[in-house]
């Protein structure tokens, strides 16, 4: 690993005091945020994007359907596993949680619509069909849910990147939801 998790103790005072409060709030700090205090401002961005999801329209099974949808899309094993961990504490259905995880449909259609959509802007950079996009709207969801998509996306671009550089190691919290893609 050429990254160092850094502690409260070992980072910068500026991250040491960010860290300070992601402990107070989960309890523990996630490896990830020690890594991202090597720069409390992607540490601050993080956080901040993160709050900014929570405070959208979408519902908290959607927000986990495109965390996980994106972290899996982009072969992120920390974010699936981390996400998969928060979606059990959330009693969000395990089952729905287990097909973004698989990549595969799930049972509900707007559901799936919602993940097929995250999974395209993720693949193509944003590069979405008129098609993709008018069968996302006819699901229900609307213009502001799109650009929510693209919050989510951009949010786990930052943390999926950092863990594929720093070889994020998964911490122990997260061990019974590790993740690894599947080979084709």
């Amino acid at each position: 690993m050429s990254f160092k998790v850094h502690t409260i103790e070992s980072a910068s005072e500026k991250s040491a005091e960010i860290l300070g409060q992601v402990r107070s709030k989960l309890g523990f700090v996630p490896n990830l945020m020690g890594v991202f205090a090597e720069s409390p401002e992607i540490l601050q961005a993080y956080l901040a994007l993160s709050d900014l999801v929570d405070q959208t329209t979408l519902t908290p099974l959607e927000r986990q359907i495109a965390l996980i949808g994106a972290s899996v899309t982009n072969n992120c094993d920390y974010c699936v596993a981390a996400h998969t961990a928060i979606s059990s504490m959330q009693k969000l259905p395990a089952d729905v949680i287990q097909a973004v995880r698989e990549d595969r449909s799930i049972g509900d259609a707007k559901l799936e619509a919602f993940r097929t959509f995250v999974q395209t802007v993720t693949d193509n950079r944003g590069f979405v069909s008129d098609e993709e996009k008018a069968a996302f709207l006819a699901a229900g969801y609307t213009n502001q849910n799109i650009l929510e998509v693209i919050l989510v996306v951009g949010m786990k671009t930052l943390s999926n990147y950092t863990n594929h550089l720093a070889e994020t190691p998964l911490d122990d919290a997260f061990q019974p939801a590790k993740w690894q893609k599947a080979a084709a």
